[in-house]
């Protein structure tokens, strides 16, 4: 299946413009209420990450609605769902470092210990357990397709066939492309599609519903979400691999959000502006 890598100077520019046409979601959450008084076991990264005071989280910089990097510092739901564990560490939101973690850098991040945690709409699939481990999922995305808001000749992953489509470098949703016939064609981050996709170099973008979801809101008339879901894209919360105690730890982080409210609280302030809140999935406690 052929393959194809943009330009790096041209995608740069589409990055650029897609970057500066929007620089907030609209959003005005509070800060979780960190725990000063928390406690963890000696040797457990929980207690070393409290003791430090800091935390490291990788997130998406480019996609409105859970990772965007605005005017004030990231934003977005995958960033809410950061400060809520931060919290919980007893981290307050102005001590946690924020760095760009793209789909093809998000394991190396996590394995070279760059980061402690990558929350970047990361779908959990088994090959990526192989390397690192997983809390969550939070979140459930599925595949889905972005044209032009004038196109009706693609409705369905199957119009994509033999067609060159935009995705990511080290997504699944790329892996997809070329299972189904498409002609996948690769850049590092989302945003740097969509001018592709203006000048006809791409037919498509194909990607989570909910990323294609936040490009289109940034971009209001010009592109439109079409089809339905394709594949179904569990989100989880990527940390370094065999940290047990750690992974237990955010998932039951993860369960307590739901019950008090603070994930709720999360969504409706960054994706709920666009998307309906539906019920988070049961963290896997494998």
């Amino acid at each position: 299946m052929k393959r194809v890598r943009l330009p790096l100077i041209a995608l740069m520019a589409a990055g650029a413009l897609a970057l500066s046409a929007c620089s907030s979601d609209g959003s005005d959450t509070a800060a979780p209420e960190t725990d000063t008084d928390v406690t963890f076991e000696e040797g457990t990264t929980m207690a070393e990450l409290n003791e430090a005071g800091t935390i490291t989280i990788g997130t998406k910089f480019d996609q409105p609605l859970f990772g965007l990097n605005g005017l004030d510092g990231p934003e977005g739901f995958d960033v809410e769902i950061g400060k809520i564990i931060a919290a919980n560490l007893g981290i307050a939101e102005e001590n946690i470092e924020w760095v760009e973690a793209v789909s093809a850098n998000r394991e190396p991040f996590i394995e070279n210990g760059e980061v402690d945690i990558v929350i970047a709409t990361y779908t959990i699939n088994d090959a990526r357990k192989e390397v690192i481990s997983f809390a969550g999922p939070y979140y459930m995305a599925g595949q889905s397709i972005l044209v032009l808001a004038d196109n009706d000749d693609i409705s369905s992953e199957e119009d994509l066939v033999g067609q060159p489509v935009c995705s990511v470098t080290g997504s699944t949703p790329a892996e997809k492309l070329a299972e189904i016939g498409a002609e996948p064609v690769l850049t590092d981050t989302y945003s740097n599609c969509l001018e592709p996709l203006r000048n006809g170099a791409v037919v498509a973008v194909s990607t989570d519903n909910v990323i294609l979801a936040g490009l289109a809101a940034q971009n209001e008339g010009e592109f439109k979400v079409v089809g339905e879901p394709f594949t179904d894209e569990p989100y989880g919360i990527g940390l370094a691999l065999d940290d047990t105690d750690f992974r237990m730890w955010i998932n039951d982080v993860l369960e307590a959000s739901y019950e008090d409210g603070s994930y709720e609280e999360a969504w409706n302030a960054t994706a709920g502006t666009i998307l309906p809140f539906v019920e988070p999935p049961t963290p896997d406690r494998y």
